[in-house]
C-alpha cells in the first residue's frame, strides 16, 4: 500500500538543467517549496532565468494562469549551504556524475540533517549503493543502528532531460535503502507528475544500460567511417521511426556526460564492449561537449 510522500519542504543542489528542472516540477506540481542551492551564483542566475522562461511560455500556451506561475516561482527559494536545509524533508542531488563528488555531498547532508531525511541522488549510472555508504556516521560502521538508520533513507531518483518534458522517474534502491524511503520517494515522483519505473542497484540502471551502449556503437561507426553523421542519424530517425538521431541525441545530453556514464558501465562491469568510443573521449578532451558549449557532432550557434 503506498503512503503519502510526506515532502513538505524540498532541498535541490545543483541548479544546472537537471536541478532546475527538479526545483521546476516539484514547485508547479507537488506544489512544495523549493531550496535550491548551487555553489555557482552563474549557474543559480541561468537556471532561474530559465525557470521564468519555463513558467511564461506554460502562462502563453494556457497551461497555467499567470497567478499560478508566480506562485510557483515564489516557492523557490536560493540557499547558500548545505546547513541551510535542516528543515526540508527530502533532497535531491543533481550535480555531475562524478562518485567522489556526490559521495562528498552526501556525508555532509548525513552529518547535518536529521536522519529521518530522504537523500536521493538523480545519478543516471552510478550505484546508489556506494552513495549510501558514505552517508555513515564517522565512527560507526554499516551494522550499528546509526549507521543503518542513514544509509536506509538514501534512494536513486533518476529524473529525464528536460525534466519538465519528459514523463519517466527512475526508482533505484540500493541493498539498504528502506521500504518506506523508497515508497515516500515514488509518492513524490508521482506528485511530480511523473511516471515511475524501478531499477535494480546495476551500471547504468535499465535506461543508460540500454541507451549509452548504442549511442556509444553510432560514435563507434562514425570514428569506423562506416557512415556519415547524417546518413547515421538518418537511418535512425526515418528506419526505426525515433525523434531523433543518436548523435543529436548524443548532443543534446552532453558528451562529457555520455562519456561519464559510459565509464560508469565499463568499470562498473569490466566488460569490454562497453568501452568509450575513442572519438568519444577526444571530443570531451576538446570541450566539444553537444548543445551546452556550442559544438558536438553538429554546431550549435549561440543565439
Amino acid at each position: 500500500m503506498s503512503i503519502a510522500h510526506g515532502v513538505r519542504r524540498l532541498g535541490v543542489i545543483g541548479a544546472g538543467q537537471m536541478g532546475l528542472g527538479i526545483a521546476f516540477v516539484s514547485a508547479v506540481h507537488a506544489k512544495v517549496p523549493v531550496l535550491l542551492h548551487d555553489r555557482s551564483a552563474a549557474q543559480i542566475k541561468s537556471g532561474l532565468s530559465l525557470m521564468d522562461k519555463l513558467l511564461a511560455k506554460d502562462v502563453s500556451k494556457g497551461k497555467i494562469t499567470q497567478e499560478a506561475a508566480k506562485e510557483a516561482r515564489d516557492r523557490v527559494t536560493v540557499v547558500e549551504g548545505i546547513p541551510n536545509f535542516r528543515d526540508v524533508d527530502m533532497v535531491v542531488e543533481a550535480v555531475s556524475e562524478n562518485l567522489a563528488l556526490k559521495q562528498g555531498i552526501f556525508r555532509s547532508l548525513s552529518a547535518e540533517l536529521s536522519p529521518k531525511t530522504i537523500l536521493a541522488s538523480n545519478t543516471s549510472s552510478i550505484s546508489i549503493t556506494k552513495i549510501a555508504a558514505s552517508t555513515i556516521p564517522e565512527g560507526k560502521t554499516a551494522s550499528d543502528p546509526e549507521g543503518q538508520e542513514s544509509t536506509s533513507r538514501v534512494v536513486g531518483l533518476h529524473f529525464f532531460n528536460p525534466v519538465p518534458v519528459m514523463k519517466l522517474v527512475e526508482l533505484i534502491a540500493a541493498v539498504q535503502t528502506s521500504q518506506e524511503t523508497l515508497e515516500r520517494a515514488r509518492a513524490f515522483a508521482i506528485a511530480c507528475g511523473k511516471e515511475v519505473t524501478s531499477s535494480q542497484d546495476v551500471p547504468g540502471f535499465v535506461a543508460n544500460a540500454l541507451l549509452m551502449p548504442f549511442i556509444n556503437e553510432a560514435i563507434m561507426c562514425l570514428e569506423k567511417g562506416v557512415a556519415t553523421r547524417d546518413d547515421i542519424d538518418k537511418t535512425l530517425k526515418l528506419g526505426m521511426n525515433h525523434p531523433m538521431g543518436p548523435l543529436q541525441l548524443a548532443d543534446f545530453i552532453g558528451l562529457d556526460t555520455c562519456l561519464a556514464i559510459q565509464q560508469t558501465l565499463y568499470t562498473g562491469t569490466g566488460d569490454s564492449k562497453y568501452r568509450p568510443s575513442v572519438l568519444l573521449e577526444r571530443m570531451v578532451d576538446a570541450q566539444w561537449l553537444g548543445k551546452k558549449s556550442g559544438k558536438g557532432f553538429y554546431d550549435y550557434p549561440s543565439q
